[in-house]
């Protein structure tokens, strides 16, 4: 038998806490290091991908190299400061109490000074580092500036000054004070614990070489203070002091000549702290301190404050004129609007109805499909299953149909999740993994039932545009991983009426990670903490994961540079469904030019209602281009950027740094060409400025009697009224223009002052604004005006008033403002919502068009009629049809269309029976519904080929009523 001591116990016991802690400190290591691989590795193959490896490499690199650079430099400097401190430790200390409770502090210490040291440098370069590592950008762009040719008026510099090397400047700046101060500290806490520094006790109270190391210390941070005020200088170009941003009167009379003297005193300071080397005493540097912060006060905010009250403010406008006109000037550059045209109109509108009538009937392509409004009827009549879901804000675009450029409102049909109570991993992952189809509508025509008349519509995709891969797998609602393409994988295509119930299909698109080997399915569960993902048997050779795959996300992830619209739209293009999506340069550091706030400035109902459309960050900028168009492939996930703003620095700039990335505007093909658009946030974003910045001269921007506002939403009071897109033909234009307009108020009233409009179709004239600017005595009724004459008028508000029976809510479309008559014409489609309680809920379908010129307003069921009425002197056309009406009989018609009128009858019976349920069957009187549409389409499509073997061709009316209108 063998018996241990106590002491052998726990000699024992240490042995293995001691051989413990490095394990788990190992094992800890070893799992941080795979977690960082993991994040890094499987960020990298997504980037291989999408084919941008080297956006991801570059900034790798970058962040590296500023994380380890800037690390061991301040490790170096803070480091070597606490040696020589160490080393300049007096080795004599007199006998007092205060020396005597540091002694226990020393005994400590010292066996561990070097452990202790070297923890404290490492804590300090790991947080600096980190801090460095995050201002890549900053330095990127600095190494590979571009000159912008343009020079500011004050100091003779080119703008990238200020936009690339005044921001590396402050980084740097910044950088070395936090050195020294950090060093300084540093060797305060050595000096003191080793006796260079005593609180207590006679004599002086720091060592000789203790004070000539705190001089020096002391003296760098002073030098490196003068170096910050004459910075400070070239900071005042967007000095916010003054009417304007830029330097003003103040800054140029008072702050400029305080900073270079201020700059010059702390270098005599910094000399001073320098001399103190070879001195005894602190007095001439605490002399020159004492001035310096003396100066700093009286000089830089007693003395400028001064000039501001007695010499500024009594003459403002003589004093400031200049530098508003610099700003002026600046900003009208900087935000791109300096070619803005301002044309005088609507001094003598049109009076005669007649003449108005003939040029009514002459107005074409007034869209009233609301894409704000109609995302429910496209739910409700185009979403085929539960699980499929369209945004809550369609878009607006253009399509060559039939030789003639007509708008359309766009969507696709995207993937909601696996319908509810079917859900499991293999079906989450697996097979529902993408959504499917392009869905379209006219804008301007409609159908006799005041749905939508489609361009594209139901699964398998029919109708005008072709259409090769209807196939969504990178869209806006992809916010989760799938694991597609595996050997054999059938993955839910669309549903149909086979008695599978469903079409299958399996991805062959090039994009997405392979993840058919152990390796990387390891790396993938713990990525997204899914151990389904490596035990699971249900991937199969050749499966691919797709994940990071909403287009905004995609494109910000290769290009990180840019600030993207917040709304991205699909197209058809060669067959393919792609998304599109505006890329912005910008910058707050253009000299003169006023900030804004992005976010504030983008802000309007359709960004504070509707989740489809992303808000901006409150980032503050004063330059800002659309320089690049990015697309994304909805089945493949293919990213391309092209350049767009071939004169933009900035662009060019971030070009050298990922070189390669981007592709040239000569690569864009036509087909894709005809889809850009001029982008909505820009436009928002200049329209804020022209509300102010239409005014060019400096005293009239001064006494601000011109300015404008953006008015707010009529049918959202307290949010702006968003810009709209529709073709529309101004003053001096051969043929309407897809354009993105918008209105003015004057400030602080709600008539109307102007209508802006910029040419969004690609062309010699993309991107020439026009504001048609009204005379300021025009009582021409703003926005929240006309909505409320619609309400008021007896005859109006009697149509709306019967629309609004039995729980119908009505929902005002957007009201559209046109040049029209030498004046301006309000439309507004009128969409009735009747009441349901259903699961699926009943949706917008169009039912009046409100119109208003001058002190008239008019409805009617189409626009055709209430034009008509309007210029007869207002009021409410006769309706054409009732909503009860019957289907038309058969007589006269041919085969095909008895036919199509035989299903509509019974279509819309089915409908009624559905309604007459109770509750009312909402599901069932929506399939019928859609059916019933796609018979009257079938009646007008006959009538009209009838029609036309009789030489007899009627024309449909805006509102595309081509046929009788059943009942709903």
């Amino acid at each position: 038998m063998t018996f241990r001591t106590p002491g052998f116990s726990r000699r024992l016991g240490t042995g293995r806490t001691r051989l413990l802690l490095p394990i788990l400190a190992t094992l800890a290591a070893l799992v941080v290091a795979y977690l960082v691989f993991t994040t890094v590795w499987t960020d990298l193959l997504w980037y291989r991908s999408v084919g941008f490896s080297s956006v991801f490499t570059t900034q790798l690199w970058a962040r590296v190299g500023l994380f380890v650079g800037s690390g061991l430099l301040l490790a170096l400097i803070v480091g070597a400061n606490m040696v020589i401190a160490y080393r300049l430790r007096p080795s004599y200390r007199p006998l007092s109490v205060e020396q005597q409770g540091l002694e226990r502090y020393r005994a400590a210490v010292d066996p561990h000074r070097r452990l202790i040291g070297f923890g404290i440098v490492t804590m300090l370069a790991l947080l600096t580092g980190s801090s460095m590592a995050g201002q890549w950008p900053v330095w990127l762009a600095f190494v590979n500036r571009t000159q912008f040719g343009v020079k500011d008026p004050q100091f003779g510099k080119d703008v990238s000054f200020y936009v690339f090397t005044y921001p590396f400047a402050r980084l740097v700046l910044g950088f070395l004070f936090a050195a020294v101060i950090l060093s300084l500290l540093m060797a305060l806490m050595v000096h003191y614990l080793y006796g260079g520094l005593r609180l207590q006790g006679p004599g002086d109270k720091a060592s000789p070489p203790a004070k000539a190391h705190l001089s020096v210390l002391v003296g760098l941070f002073v030098l490196l203070k003068a170096a910050a005020y004459w910075f400070d200088r070239y900071g005042l170009a967007n000095s916010e002091r003054g009417v304007v941003s830029g330097p003003g009167y103040t800054d140029l009379n008072a702050v400029l000549p305080a900073k270079t003297i201020l700059a010059v005193i702390a270098v005599i300071c910094a000399a001073l702290f320098f001399v103190n080397i070879w001195r005894r005493g602190m007095m001439l540097p605490g002399v020159g301190l004492s001035l310096m912060v003396v100066a700093a006060i009286l000089l830089g905010g007693v003395y400028p404050l001064l000039i501001q009250q007695f010499q500024v403010k009594p003459d403002e406008l003589a004093k400031e004129r200049q530098y508003i006109q610099r700003n002026i000037d600046a900003t009208r550059r900087a935000y791109g609007v300096d070619k803005a045209e301002v044309i005088p109109y609507g001094g003598q509108p049109e009076s005669d109805p007649a003449k108005l009538s003939s040029e009514a009937r002459a107005l074409t392509g007034v869209r009233l499909l609301d894409p704000n409004v109609v995302g429910e009827t496209f739910q409700q009549l185009q979403q085929g299953r539960n699980f499929y879901r369209f945004p809550d804000t369609l878009d607006v675009d253009r399509y060559q149909i039939d030789g003639k450029t007509r708008d359309v409102v766009v969507a696709v049909r995207e993937l909601s999740g696996a319908p509810a109570g079917q859900q499991s991993w293999v079906k989450d992952r697996l097979v529902y993994t993408h959504g499917y189809g392009f869905v379209s509508g006219y804008g301007e025509q409609l159908a006799g039932n005041g749905t939508p008349q489609w361009v594209t519509k139901d699964m398998p995709p029919t109708g005008e545009l072709k259409i090769d891969k209807p196939q969504i797998y990178f869209g806006e609602l992809s916010n989760s991983y799938s694991i597609v393409g595996g050997k054999g994988q059938q993955e839910l295509d669309y549903p149909d009426d086979s008695p599978a119930g469903q079409k299958n299909t399996t991805y062959t698109g090039k994009g997405g990670v392979p993840v058919d080997s152990l390796f990387n399915r390891l790396l993938f569960a713990t990525k997204f903490s899914d151990r389904n993902i490596l035990l699971s048997g249900a991937i199969n050779e050749g499966a691919k994961i797709l994940y990071h795959r909403t287009p905004r996300e995609m494109v910000q992830r290769v290009a990180p540079w840019l600030t993207l619209d917040g709304n991205p739209y699909p197209a058809v293009v060669n067959g393919r469904i792609v998304w599109i999506l505006d890329g912005y340069t910008t910058s707050n550091g253009y000299p003169y030019a006023e900030r804004m706030s992005l976010g504030d400035a983008t802000r309007d109902t359709v960004t504070d209602t509707r989740s489809a459309v992303a808000r901006q960050a409150n980032d503050h900028i004063n330059y800002i281009r659309n320089s690049i168009k990015a697309t994304v492939d909805a089945y493949d996930g293919t990213v391309r950027l092209y350049l767009w703003d071939e004169n933009d620095p900035v662009a060019k700039t971030w070009m050298k740094v990922f070189d390669g990335t981007v592709l040239p505007k000569s690569a864009i093909s036509p087909e894709l060409m005809q889809h850009f658009r001029y982008p909505q946030d820009l436009f928002k974003v200049q329209r804020q400025v022209l509300a102010r910045y239409h005014v060019t001269q400096a005293d009239a921007f001064y006494g601000a009697q011109g300015f404008w506002q953006v008015p707010q939403d009529p049918t959202s009071p307290g949010r702006a009224q968003p810009p709209y897109y529709l073709s529309l033909k101004l003053p001096g234009d051969q043929s309407a223009q897809f354009s993105l307009t918008t209105v003015f108020n004057p400030r602080g009233r709600p008539n109307l002052a102007a209508f802006m409009a910029v040419d969004s179709t690609p062309g010699p004239n993309y991107g020439r604004i026009r504001i048609l600017e009204l005379p300021r005595n025009s009582l021409i009724q703003g926005p929240g005006q006309i909505q409320n004459s619609f309400e008021a008028d007896t005859a109006v508000k009697d149509v709306l008033f019967k629309l609004r029976q039995g729980g119908t809510r009505t929902v005002p479309g957007n009201l559209l403002t046109l040049p029209f008559g030498g004046g301006l014409l309000y439309v507004e489609p009128m969409y009735a919502q009747a009441a349901g309680g259903s699961e699926q809920e009943p949706y917008p379908v169009l039912r009046q068009v409100l119109v208003a010129f001058g002190d008239k307003v008019a409805a009617g069921d189409t626009l055709d009629a209430a034009l008509e009425q309007l210029f007869k002197g207002g009021g409410a056309a006769p309706p054409a049809q009732q909503d009860d009406a019957e289907p038309p009989s058969g007589d006269d018609l041919n085969a095909d269309a008895r036919q199509a009128l035989a299903d509509a009858q019974r279509y819309f019976q089915e409908g009624q029976d559905a309604l007459s349920k109770s509750p009312p069957d909402w599901a069932a009187y929506g399939e019928a519904q859609r059916k019933l549409q796609d018979a009257l389409n079938r009646l007008a499509e006959a009538q009209r080929a009838s029609a036309q073997q009789s030489q007899s061709s009627p024309s449909p009316s805006p509102s595309g009523s081509a046929s009788p209108s059943p009942g709903e």
